[in-house]
Protein backbone atom coordinates (compact mmCIF):
# COMPACT_ATOMS: atom_id res chain seq x y z
CA UNK A 1 0.00 0.00 0.00
CA UNK A 2 2.83 2.33 0.89
CA UNK A 3 4.55 1.90 -2.46
CA UNK A 4 1.31 2.74 -4.28
CA UNK A 5 1.09 6.02 -2.41
CA UNK A 6 4.74 6.70 -3.24
CA UNK A 7 4.16 6.04 -6.93
CA UNK A 8 1.13 8.32 -6.96
CA UNK A 9 3.12 11.10 -5.27
CA UNK A 10 5.96 10.71 -7.77
CA UNK A 11 3.54 10.82 -10.70
CA UNK A 12 1.85 13.92 -9.31
CA UNK A 13 5.18 15.67 -8.75
CA UNK A 14 6.45 14.77 -12.21
CA UNK A 15 3.20 15.92 -13.77
CA UNK A 16 3.44 19.23 -11.93
CA UNK A 17 7.04 19.68 -13.04
CA UNK A 18 6.12 19.05 -16.67
CA UNK A 19 3.16 21.44 -16.59
CA UNK A 20 5.19 24.11 -14.79
CA UNK A 21 8.11 23.82 -17.19
CA UNK A 22 5.88 23.95 -20.26
CA UNK A 23 4.03 26.95 -18.86
CA UNK A 24 7.26 28.84 -18.23
CA UNK A 25 8.58 28.03 -21.69
CA UNK A 26 5.36 29.30 -23.25
CA UNK A 27 5.45 32.53 -21.23
CA UNK A 28 9.12 33.09 -22.02
CA UNK A 29 8.60 32.56 -25.74
CA UNK A 30 5.68 34.98 -25.78
CA UNK A 31 7.81 37.60 -24.07
CA UNK A 32 10.65 37.14 -26.55
CA UNK A 33 8.19 37.34 -29.43
CA UNK A 34 6.79 40.58 -28.04
CA UNK A 35 10.33 41.96 -27.79
CA UNK A 36 11.03 41.07 -31.41
CA UNK A 37 7.98 43.07 -32.52
CA UNK A 38 9.42 46.16 -30.85
CA UNK A 39 12.77 45.45 -32.47
CA UNK A 40 11.15 45.47 -35.92
CA UNK A 41 9.60 48.88 -35.33
CA UNK A 42 12.83 50.34 -33.95
CA UNK A 43 14.74 49.11 -36.99
CA UNK A 44 12.14 50.70 -39.24
CA UNK A 45 12.46 54.00 -37.40
CA UNK A 46 16.25 53.93 -37.53
CA UNK A 47 16.14 53.20 -41.27
CA UNK A 48 13.78 56.11 -41.94
CA UNK A 49 15.80 58.76 -40.12
CA UNK A 50 18.68 59.11 -42.65
CA UNK A 51 16.11 59.64 -45.42
CA UNK A 52 14.35 62.23 -43.30
CA UNK A 53 17.57 64.14 -42.65
CA UNK A 54 18.56 64.03 -46.31
CA UNK A 55 15.13 65.31 -47.31
CA UNK A 56 15.01 68.29 -44.97
CA UNK A 57 18.62 69.43 -44.93
CA UNK A 58 18.24 71.27 -48.23
CA UNK A 59 15.46 73.36 -46.72
CA UNK A 60 16.86 73.64 -43.21
CA UNK A 61 20.47 74.43 -43.91
CA UNK A 62 20.58 76.90 -41.04
CA UNK A 63 19.46 74.25 -38.57
CA UNK A 64 22.68 72.28 -38.68
CA UNK A 65 22.67 71.71 -34.93
CA UNK A 66 19.20 70.14 -35.02
CA UNK A 67 20.10 67.84 -37.90
CA UNK A 68 23.34 66.79 -36.25
CA UNK A 69 21.48 66.07 -33.01
CA UNK A 70 19.12 63.69 -34.84
CA UNK A 71 21.99 61.95 -36.63
CA UNK A 72 24.03 61.56 -33.44
CA UNK A 73 21.02 60.38 -31.46
CA UNK A 74 20.31 57.70 -34.05
CA UNK A 75 23.92 56.51 -33.95
CA UNK A 76 23.81 56.33 -30.15
CA UNK A 77 20.52 54.40 -30.28
CA UNK A 78 22.00 51.85 -32.66
CA UNK A 79 25.07 51.49 -30.43
CA UNK A 80 22.91 51.11 -27.32
CA UNK A 81 20.83 48.44 -29.05
CA UNK A 82 23.95 46.42 -29.70
CA UNK A 83 24.65 46.24 -25.94
CA UNK A 84 21.37 44.46 -25.22
CA UNK A 85 20.98 46.51 -22.03
CA UNK A 86 17.32 47.62 -21.71
CA UNK A 87 18.28 50.60 -19.53
CA UNK A 88 20.81 51.93 -22.04
CA UNK A 89 18.47 51.21 -24.94
CA UNK A 90 15.61 53.05 -23.31
CA UNK A 91 17.71 56.10 -22.51
CA UNK A 92 19.15 56.31 -26.03
CA UNK A 93 15.76 55.88 -27.67
CA UNK A 94 14.29 58.59 -25.46
CA UNK A 95 16.98 61.01 -26.63
CA UNK A 96 16.31 60.01 -30.24
CA UNK A 97 12.61 60.70 -29.88
CA UNK A 98 13.34 64.08 -28.32
CA UNK A 99 15.63 65.03 -31.17
CA UNK A 100 13.00 63.98 -33.71
CA UNK A 101 10.39 66.12 -32.01
CA UNK A 102 12.81 69.01 -32.09
CA UNK A 103 13.32 68.50 -35.82
CA UNK A 104 9.59 68.38 -36.48
CA UNK A 105 9.04 71.51 -34.39
CA UNK A 106 11.71 73.42 -36.28
CA UNK A 107 10.32 72.22 -39.60
CA UNK A 108 7.15 74.21 -38.95
CA UNK A 109 9.11 77.33 -39.85
CA UNK A 110 9.82 76.02 -43.37
CA UNK A 111 6.59 76.08 -45.42
CA UNK A 112 8.31 74.81 -48.54
CA UNK A 113 8.59 71.42 -46.85
CA UNK A 114 4.79 71.13 -46.90
CA UNK A 115 4.88 70.72 -50.67
CA UNK A 116 7.49 67.96 -50.52
CA UNK A 117 5.71 64.62 -50.59
CA UNK A 118 8.86 62.79 -49.49
CA UNK A 119 8.86 64.77 -46.25
CA UNK A 120 5.17 64.33 -45.49
CA UNK A 121 5.35 60.62 -46.33
CA UNK A 122 8.29 60.14 -43.99
CA UNK A 123 6.53 62.08 -41.25
CA UNK A 124 3.41 59.95 -41.60
CA UNK A 125 5.42 56.74 -41.60
CA UNK A 126 7.37 57.79 -38.51
CA UNK A 127 4.13 58.70 -36.75
CA UNK A 128 2.65 55.30 -37.61
CA UNK A 129 5.83 53.65 -36.35
CA UNK A 130 5.58 55.51 -33.05
CA UNK A 131 2.01 54.28 -32.66
CA UNK A 132 3.09 50.69 -33.30
CA UNK A 133 5.96 51.06 -30.85
CA UNK A 134 3.59 52.25 -28.14
CA UNK A 135 1.31 49.25 -28.69
CA UNK A 136 4.22 46.81 -28.88
CA UNK A 137 5.76 48.21 -25.72
CA UNK A 138 2.53 47.75 -23.78
CA UNK A 139 2.15 44.22 -25.15
CA UNK A 140 5.73 43.37 -24.20
CA UNK A 141 5.43 44.78 -20.69
CA UNK A 142 2.21 42.83 -20.17
CA UNK A 143 3.96 39.60 -21.12
CA UNK A 144 6.92 40.45 -18.90
CA UNK A 145 4.58 41.05 -15.98
CA UNK A 146 2.81 37.70 -16.42
CA UNK A 147 6.06 35.80 -16.92
CA UNK A 148 7.80 37.40 -13.93
CA UNK A 149 4.79 36.70 -11.71
CA UNK A 150 5.08 33.02 -12.60
CA UNK A 151 8.74 33.06 -11.60
CA UNK A 152 8.18 34.87 -8.32
CA UNK A 153 5.18 32.97 -6.93
CA UNK A 154 5.24 29.74 -4.98
CA UNK A 155 5.73 26.94 -5.67
CA UNK A 156 7.12 27.78 -9.13
CA UNK A 157 9.77 30.08 -7.67
CA UNK A 158 11.33 27.09 -5.92
CA UNK A 159 12.32 25.43 -9.17
CA UNK A 160 12.35 28.17 -11.83
CA UNK A 161 15.98 29.11 -11.22
CA UNK A 162 17.10 25.51 -11.27
CA UNK A 163 15.31 25.06 -14.60
CA UNK A 164 17.19 28.03 -16.08
CA UNK A 165 14.40 30.60 -16.11
CA UNK A 166 15.24 34.21 -15.23
CA UNK A 167 13.15 37.37 -15.05
CA UNK A 168 12.91 39.85 -17.92
CA UNK A 169 13.22 43.58 -17.39
CA UNK A 170 10.35 45.91 -18.17
CA UNK A 171 10.78 48.33 -21.03
CA UNK A 172 10.40 51.76 -19.42
CA UNK A 173 9.56 54.93 -21.28
CA UNK A 174 9.30 58.57 -20.33
CA UNK A 175 5.87 60.10 -19.87
CA UNK A 176 6.52 62.34 -22.87
CA UNK A 177 6.72 59.27 -25.08
CA UNK A 178 2.93 59.04 -25.09
CA UNK A 179 2.82 62.11 -27.35
CA UNK A 180 3.30 61.00 -30.95
CA UNK A 181 5.60 63.35 -32.89
CA UNK A 182 3.57 65.23 -35.49
CA UNK A 183 4.04 68.10 -37.85
CA UNK A 184 1.45 70.87 -37.72
CA UNK A 185 1.25 73.29 -40.62
CA UNK A 186 -1.54 75.37 -39.07
CA UNK A 187 0.75 78.07 -37.74
CA UNK A 188 3.31 78.07 -40.52
CA UNK A 189 4.32 81.43 -41.97
CA UNK A 190 2.96 82.25 -45.39
CA UNK A 191 5.04 81.28 -48.44
CA UNK A 192 7.84 83.74 -48.89
CA UNK A 193 8.06 84.69 -45.24
CA UNK A 194 11.44 84.46 -43.61
CA UNK A 195 12.16 81.34 -41.60
CA UNK A 196 12.51 81.76 -37.87
CA UNK A 197 14.19 79.69 -35.28
CA UNK A 198 12.71 76.39 -34.11
CA UNK A 199 10.43 76.06 -31.14
CA UNK A 200 11.16 74.00 -28.09
CA UNK A 201 10.08 70.37 -28.53
CA UNK A 202 8.04 68.35 -26.06
CA UNK A 203 9.75 66.24 -23.45
CA UNK A 204 11.69 63.09 -24.27
CA UNK A 205 10.22 60.05 -25.95
CA UNK A 206 10.37 56.44 -26.91
CA UNK A 207 12.51 53.78 -25.39
CA UNK A 208 12.93 50.41 -26.92
CA UNK A 209 14.64 47.17 -27.41
CA UNK A 210 17.67 46.41 -29.48
CA UNK A 211 18.23 48.45 -32.60
CA UNK A 212 19.68 47.02 -35.83
CA UNK A 213 22.63 44.80 -35.14
CA UNK A 214 21.39 43.67 -31.73
CA UNK A 215 21.44 40.06 -30.81
CA UNK A 216 17.74 39.42 -30.33
CA UNK A 217 15.57 39.33 -27.23
CA UNK A 218 16.43 41.27 -24.06
CA UNK A 219 18.77 39.72 -21.54
CA UNK A 220 17.17 38.05 -18.56
CA UNK A 221 18.29 39.53 -15.27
Amino acid sequence: MGWIILVVVVIVVLGWLVLTYNGLVTARNRTQEAWSEIDVELKRRHDLIPNLVNTVQGYMGHERGTLEAVTNARANAVAAGATGDPAKIGQAENVLSQSLRSLFAVSENYPDLKAISAFTNLQETLTATEDKLEFSRRFYNGNVRDYNIKLQTLPTSLIAGALGFKAFGFFQADEGDRAVPTVSFDNMPAPGASAGSGSTPPAAGTGGPPAPGSAGPPPQS
